[in-house]
């Protein structure tokens, strides 16, 4: 009884707003709504962008996220919190479609201009249309004249003679014609009193073909444009004359759209016949009807999308010239950031009825391997650093950060992300890894590299990127899980390491501090003043390779460095300065590895080893690891981590 009436309660709530959202009248009643409000009569490219920047709009540069900020500097990008729960690492892509619909939003050339997305195999853009639809389904309903075919706008009853003093009382533009339909309702139906006419609202529905068509691609041979803009009921042919409106169907997908938006999938594969109906539609406004019927006025959004090849293809035919120049393009690459590339793994497993258990770092090394192969080549660097500095990491060499300029490494490759390994491509092998492993329910970074490796063997890809895939995945990846999986396990078995790695950083700091000022350092618990530990700190530095005379300027840096950090308020510990962690991590990792070895390797423990393989183990299982993936990776690991 208490379930039932918690869902008579959604159920009334639902109702109840339903019918608060709902409007009957006339003409009348809706000119009144437009006085006070005359942002009612937007038009498809208005509402579309409304919808988006009504989510909110936020700036790059407020993240707190240091590699953000490191990735993009002084780069002013807005961040639009309509996509960003669904699309990750395509900002500048988003922020170029909403410039489109900004603009076509104040009327210009963009507005009669179809957006078309181009891009590889799974980048998205199927997506980003899809969004558009279900942003319009969750919009507010429009106002339509009751009983069209086509929603249309309320305003198109008002006559020409007219409209130019009802835009001044109403402060509107009022734009477009009354279908055939309603026209001769009007006159047939209501003697041509327009200001009689019932209006009602209407919700978007792509389901109902309610201001959402989608056109997807027809075998040429039977394409027919009665997909686009509807056809006569021969039926009703009988009865009516061939020139009697009563007789169309207004029922295309450029009719059912109009106030929202049409979707063209992969639309360079229809015939020409479709683009240049598609391209009337957008430049002027209008399509032809059924027969003998004139032509129709449309407001809607055309969104088309295809692959690369198709649309070079297209491009390289100068008779398509005319349609070529009423498209705005915008490219949907590949993400090629690592830590979007995860999320958007992270997301679709979320969404689906993936249940197995994900051990630490699988994502992230799928990840790796998805972005590799969408990198292309540089002089500059090797791909893994150029993955780390395209997900804004600090990338130390030789004791320094290496600085390799991001935004020139991009612009020395116009076409990176347009090529690579899809997402699909890695969640298929997510699955194979999860069936070879069906007794543990598990996945991770090892089994996951497996499926991935016996996936490129077995796909169709031509010898040289077969060779170069393999080598990744073999090489490349294989050599930086290790480093991860060595960083994991001394995490596990040094007891407190956040401690331990804080209390390294404080004593350098004490110690490079003196040495820089030439003072002494007082010891914390007997308030003695010693000279600068020498030992001590290139004991530290050369896990990094800083020696000898290179010691004096690194320990200015890292004291210049964190109190200029200080002064800007900044927070600091060992993670502050990137040089120095990474070496006080490598000395961490150094002064467990040789009894991480002995006891990971070793079949027969003493007491005191087994005590600290168990609590190895034990704070394995907390990090997030299970025990099935646990035994693998110890395994690898004295396979592979630490050879004799």
């Amino acid at each position: 009884m208490d379930n039932n009436t918690e869902f008579e309660k959604i159920i009334k709530k639902d109702r109840d707003n339903n019918q608060s959202r709902s409007w009957q009248g006339k003409l009348l009643g809706y000119l009144d709504k437009i006085k006070e409000d005359p942002s009612t009569a937007k038009l498809a490219h208005a509402r579309l962008y409304d919808v988006i920047v009504k989510a909110g709009v936020r700036d790059l540069q407020e993240s707190t996220d240091p590699h953000v900020k490191r990735l993009y500097k002084d780069e002013s990008i807005k961040i639009f919190d309509f996509f960003t729960d669904e699309f990750f690492g395509i900002e500048k892509t988003v922020a170029q479609i909403v410039r489109y619909f900004h603009a076509a939003s104040l009327k210009g050339e963009e507005s009669r201009q179809v957006l078309y997305l181009m891009g590889p195999v799974g980048s998205g853009k199927s997506s980003l249309a899809e969004k558009l639809h279900r942003g319009l389904e969750e919009s507010d309903p429009i106002f339509a004249i009751e009983g069209c075919p086509m929603f249309e706008e309320p305003l198109h009853l008002i006559p020409r003679h007219l409209r130019k003093e009802f835009e001044k009382m109403l402060g509107v533009h009022i734009e477009g014609d009354l279908c055939p339909v309603c026209r001769y309702r009007l006159k047939e139906e209501f003697g041509g009193k327009y200001e009689e006419f019932p209006i009602g609202t209407v919700e978007f529905s792509k389901r109902a073909r309610v201001g959402i068509g989608v056109v997807p691609p027809v075998d040429p041979n039977n394409q027919d444009t009665s997909v686009l803009i509807g056809s006569e009921d021969i039926s009703k042919l009988d009865l009516y004359s061939e020139g009697d409106p009563r007789v169309l169907e207004l029922n295309g997908a450029l009719n059912i759209g109009n106030r929202g938006v049409v979707e063209f999938i992969e639309v360079f594969k229809n015939e020409i016949e479709y683009l240049h109906c598609m391209i009337t539609a957008t430049q002027e406004k209008v399509v032809p009807a059924p027969g003998r019927h004139g032509l129709v006025y449309v407001d809607t959004v055309i969104v088309a999308h295809s692959n690369e090849a198709e649309w070079q293809k297209f491009k390289g035919d100068h008779t398509n010239e005319a349609i070529l120049d009423r498209i705005v393009v915008i490219r949907v690459p590949y993400n090629l950031r690592l830590s979007e590339e995860v999320k958007i793994y992270q997301k679709i497993i979320r969404h689906s009825d993936f249940r197995a258990h994900v051990a630490p770092h699988t994502l992230e090394v799928a990840s790796m391997f998805a972005i590799l192969s969408r990198l292309e080549l540089t002089n500059k660097c090797d791909l893994m650093t150029k993955l780390k500095l395209y997900n804004g990491e600090e990338v130390i060499e030789k004791g320094r950060t290496k600085k390799v300029d991001v935004q020139e490494l991009r612009e020395a490759t116009k076409r990176e992300g347009m090529n690579g390994i899809s997402t699909r491509f890695i969640m298929k092998a997510l699955d194979n890894a999860l069936s070879d492993n069906t007794a543990g329910h598990c996945i991770n970074p090892i089994n996951v590299r497996e499926a991935l490796i016996n996936m490129v063997k077995e796909a169709d890809l031509s010898d040289d990127t077969r060779k170069q895939y393999l080598e990744l995945l073999q090489d490349t990846l294989h050599k930086e899980y290790l480093e991860v999986l060595e960083k994991e396990i001394t995490r596990a078995f040094v007891y407190s390491y956040q401690e331990q790695a804080e209390a390294l950083f404080q004593n350098y700091l004490d110690h490079a501090e003196a040495y820089v000022n030439k003072s002494k350092v007082k010891d914390r618990n007997t308030k003695e003043e010693l000279a600068p530990d020498e030992g001590f700190m290139k004991s530290i530095e050369e896990q990094i390779a800083i020696i000898g005379s290179a010691a004096d300027g690194f320990r200015q840096e890292v004291i210049s460095y964190l109190w200029a950090a200080n002064r800007r308020g900044e927070k600091i510990d060992f993670r502050s300065y990137e040089p120095l962690k990474e070496a006080i991590e490598k000395k961490l990792i150094t002064s467990v590895r040789d009894l991480s070895r002995v006891i990971t390797k070793s079949r027969m423990r003493d007491e005191e080893q087994s005590e600290k393989y168990g609590t190895m183990v034990k704070n394995l299982l907390e990090h997030g690891y299970c025990p099935t993936c646990v035994d693998v990776i110890l395994k690898y690991a004295a396979n592979n981590l630490w050879k004799d």
